[in-house]
């Protein structure tokens, strides 16, 4: 089975960990999201991940929690360093060397974020997981995915929904809404589609980074989409 990429960075939400818990890990989400990206280093794909922390805080606007933004904003990227944690343990639990680096600097639990050092451990097999965001208040995490693949030089964006694609409206809320096999940059744009925020987005677009939006929460869809089985929405 030979992969359609040689190198992805898989960007998760945070509350695609609980699962169907309202708040929180759900350790059964972690063992499936570990498996399948085993699957996919096993047939030599270098894995880059990021993921976000609104499991855990979500930075509420001000006037609900009377946290500053930017405060909010820093506690939102500890939540993703704690997710990358328990997803770092769930993957070396099923043999998959890993590196966690965060973009705050927190020696005791991660490696500080070097772009070159990240790049040398996805050279060696490793699954480098990327927390803190940006670093930056202000940035929400699809713009540290964008940031990071870009920066490792990834062939493609695999953004894991509980979706299986982009549809002309939320699915979740329209029967009637329909699926898109292939979008391009400016067709997300003409028909107002929500993908990731504009500046995540603008990111992609500029630097002529595919994304594919696909259904994280089927066992082997990761594997799927990485060997070209046409699962999701390609955004190019």
């Amino acid at each position: 089975m030979l992969p359609k990429f040689n190198r992805v960075l898989l960007k998760l939400s945070g509350e695609s960990l609980m699962g169907d818990r309202n708040f929180g890990i759900d350790p059964k989400m972690l063992d499936q999201y570990a498996n399948d990206i085993r699957a996919i280093t096993d047939i030599g794909v270098q894995v880059a991940v990021v993921i976000g922390g609104g499991n855990i805080y979500r930075g509420m606007n001000e006037s609900e929690t009377g946290i500053e933004r930017a405060q909010g904003d820093y506690m939102g990227m500890l939540a993703t360093v704690i997710n990358g944690m328990a997803l770092q343990s769930s993957l070396e639990k099923v043999g998959v060397k890993t590196r966690l680096q965060s973009a705050i600097k927190m020696e005791q639990v991660a490696e500080p974020y070097i772009r070159r050092r990240a790049i040398r451990h996805l050279e060696k097999g490793r699954v480098v997981i990327f927390g803190a965001g940006t670093g930056n208040p202000y940035f929400t995490t699809d713009t540290a995915g964008s940031l990071r693949a870009i920066e490792i030089n990834a062939g493609v964006i695999l953004k894991g929904t509980r979706v299986d694609g982009i549809y002309t409206s939320d699915p979740e809320k329209d029967k009637t809404a329909k699926r898109f096999d292939k979008l391009s940059f400016t067709d997300v744009i003409s028909k107002g589609l929500k993908v990731m925020d504009m500046t995540a987005f603008t990111l992609c677009q500029e630097n002529n980074l595919p994304i594919i939006v696909f259904d994280m929460n089927t066992p082997g869809n990761l594997l799927s989409v990485v060997t070209g089985k046409g699962v999701g929405t390609l955004v190019s």
